[in-house]
């Protein structure tokens, strides 16, 4: 009795689809929430909230595929006009440990992707006298999280035109790196030392 080689399921490629949609969305739109970008794709497509939605890992993929296609001559470069303006916050904010996360470190920044830096102090209050001794206004974010690991406080500022989000943690979390509950890694993140080479 021959066996039938089994077909891509309808459910495997909408997740493909929606993987793929998500990824163009952070690309050019300027989302940087993998969650809402999936949420957002998932919704145009005509899927129902009890679809089975890409991993994080999925959409990673596709969004550095697009990106290697359409932005391949661009996205070099703001990466590392990117990189370089984080290490310069970096270094400015030096007495606050400060690590570089997110889009900018692992190079699926997009067009509008914004700099996440990590600060840990004793209090977001030193954070905020630091960025006004040095003539820099801040935006603080309303306090939505009440996750344990979540920051102290979520300064915005602005550096000569790029959104820098940072983000206030205690000083004992230094040492504590938050888990993704999904896949058990924790999040990359880079010191001021290891930024700087990225940039050699």
């Amino acid at each position: 009795m021959s066996r039938r080689k089994p077909s891509a399921s309808p459910s495997g490629h909408l997740r493909r689809e929606i993987a793929s949609l998500a990824a163009r969305m952070m690309a050019e739109d300027g989302i940087d929430d993998y969650g809402f970008a999936k949420r957002k794709a998932a919704k145009s497509l005509g899927a129902g909230e009890g679809e089975a939605l890409p991993t994080n890992d999925e959409v990673e993929s596709e969004l550095r595929a697009y990106l290697a296609l359409y932005q391949e001559e661009e996205q070099p470069e703001r990466l590392h006009a990117l990189r370089q303006a984080a290490l310069e916050v970096m270094e400015l904010m030096s007495d606050f440990r400060p690590y570089l996360t997110g889009a900018v470190l692992d190079g699926t920044a997009g067009r509008y992707s914004g700099i996440d830096i990590n600060l840990y102090a004793d209090s977001a209050k030193d954070v905020e006298i630091m960025l006004l001794s040095n003539n820099i206004s801040y935006d603080p974010e309303e306090k939505a999280q009440t996750r344990p690991d979540a920051p102290e406080a979520r300064l915005r500022i602005d550096w000569n035109g790029i959104p820098v989000q940072l983000s206030v943690f205690p000083y004992v979390a230094e040492r504590r790196q938050r888990r993704n509950p999904y896949t058990g890694r924790s999040p990359a993140r880079a010191g001021i030392e290891a930024v700087a080479a990225l940039l050699k």
